[in-house]
């Protein structure tokens, strides 16, 4: 069965930077295009950030272009989301997720607070 499995969320101040990790497993990791959402309190889970099956093309919210980078490596069947300067309104849970056989499937989440 398709498993995703979020970690590296911390405390963290005002203008530092966290690394995200999500392990995949269950299905072929290097044919599927991966994604990070992020849910905050109240609000809606929003798209941040995209990759496809090789990692030739990603996508960015406007919101964390220039900031925050997602990356790959199909060998360890893990994607990445690089964060740096980070602000008081990325403070959220982030999940990956992978859509297969025209369903989604969600890791578990990795809470991210930017605090001072």
């Amino acid at each position: 069965q398709v498993q995703l499995v979020e970690s590296g969320g911390d405390l963290v101040q005002p203008g530092g930077s966290l690394r995200l990790s999500c392990a995949a497993s269950g299905f072929t990791f290097s044919s599927y295009t991966m994604s990070w959402y992020r849910q905050a309190p109240g609000k809606e889970r929003e798209l941040v950030a995209t990759i496809t099956s090789t990692g030739g093309t990603t996508n960015y919210a406007d919101s964390v272009k220039g900031r925050f980078t997602i990356s790959r490596d199909n060998a360890k069947n893990t994607v990445y989301l690089q964060m740096n300067s980070l602000k008081p309104e990325d403070m959220a849970v982030y999940y990956c997720t992978v859509r297969r056989l025209s369903r989604p499937y969600w890791g578990q989440g990795t809470q991210v607070t930017v605090s001072s």
